[in-house]
């Protein structure tokens, strides 16, 4: 059966064959599993890793996905766990035992949580977006005042260069490779061998991509053994991720905002700013900006990739030092007004997301009694 993305698996002997409103659920791993329930809304295929049952006519299947994703949440079939691998046994799983309503009240409680939840969801998706909209908005911040500079009277001319457009006509135009040395990361240790506390601050990709710099709240360690003096990171050295499972996260730049020496991780590349000619913080906003431009030379598939030499092709506008601390100094302020911005929104989502987990236990479980929605 072709996905929706139209293409199909090699074979399909590990696949199994699920229907619309089977219920899906997941009986091994689950405490590595995000999700382990699920009803299906359309007929498909799915891996072998999951568990299709089909729901009695004396239980309402929607009322049903609900009770068991409020176990979930919860973690109340921790006691039906066995082995290392967090698994439940069939046959231990259909011993699982519990009060449910008369059918009648399992409609009205589906129908009830069916239209909470979807309200929920929709503000949710809404400030998702908003946050979407306000981290355009800090992209836009950077890529202009990197270019363009912060007076809007001054006389531009062109860069020669597509993403950059036309710049202030003091500014120069420079090969990112003249006002910075690259290194290429290779400290072999993985993320694995990271500790709570340490000799050197270590730069492994997984954590770093994560962050736009890192200071004191980064806390990834490793000891001596990794240490290589090619690989040390200092305050001001800019990251670059290499690597990424996502094109979007291709190129994520980071600042190094530490006093301590750090140790350079594989799968990223280091600039090392020329202090006499660039700023390191405003180097750090200009990757932010023509980090867009690395993701054309991406290969793979699953995986994407560019190269050190991929970054020897990359120009930078240039204006005189002191207007660079001065450009970068703006886009710390304002970039820090949108990252509160963008946190409340965060902290807004979690909360929705609390409340919902919320609201489906107490109806589940009887806690509070609700009415057919008219």
């Amino acid at each position: 059966m072709e996905n929706p993305e139209g293409k199909f698996p090699a074979e399909f002997d590990t696949y199994q064959e699920v229907k619309k409103g089977d219920f899906v659920f997941c009986l091994f791993d689950v405490e590595e599993t995000p999700r382990t329930v699920g009803l299906a809304d359309f007929d498909g295929m799915i891996t072998g890793a999951y568990t299709v049952f089909n729901v009695s006519e004396k239980a309402n299947k929607k009322f049903l996905y609900y009770f068991y994703l409020n176990l979930d949440e919860k973690k109340r079939l921790k006691f039906l766990y066995r082995g290392l691998r967090n698994t439940i046994p069939k046959d231990s799983f259909f011993t699982f035992k519990t009060a449910f309503p008369p059918i009648e009240e399992q409609q009205t409680i589906a129908t009830f949580l069916d239209d909470k939840t979807a309200k929920i969801d929709q503000t949710i998706a809404i400030k998702q977006k908003e946050i979407e909209l306000l981290k355009e908005r800090r992209q836009i911040l950077i890529q202009k005042a990197v270019t363009k500079g912060l007076d809007d009277t001054v006389k531009l001319k062109d860069s020669g260069v597509d993403w950059i457009g036309k710049i202030p006509e003091h500014w120069e135009v420079r090969k990112l490779v003249s006002v910075c040395r690259f290194v290429r990361g290779n400290s072999p240790f993985g993320k694995d061998e990271l500790l709570n506390a340490g000799e050197y601050i270590a730069l492994q990709y997984g954590k770093t991509y994560k962050v736009n710099e890192v200071n004191e709240e980064y806390s990834f360690y490793v000891n001596n053994e990794f240490y290589k003096n090619s690989q040390v990171v200092k305050y001001g050295d800019v990251i670059l991720v290499s690597t990424s499972e996502t094109i979007e996260d291709l190129g994520h730049t980071v600042y190094y905002r530490r006093n301590e020496i750090g140790l350079l991780g594989g799968e990223q590349i280091m600039l090392k700013p020329n202090q006499e000619q660039v700023d390191s913080h405003f180097l750090y906003f200009s990757a932010k900006a023509f980090s867009k431009e690395l993701q054309k030379f991406a290969t793979g598939i699953k995986v994407f990739r560019f190269n050190i030499n991929d970054l020897k092709t990359i120009y930078n506008a240039l204006p005189p030092l002191f207007e660079q601390k001065e450009i970068a100094n703006f886009i710390e302020i304002n970039s820090n007004k949108i990252a509160k911005a963008i946190m409340l929104k965060e902290q807004e989502i979690e909360k929705l997301k609390e409340y919902k987990t919320v609201l489906i236990d107490q109806v589940v479980t009887g806690k509070v009694r609700v009415s057919k929605i008219n």
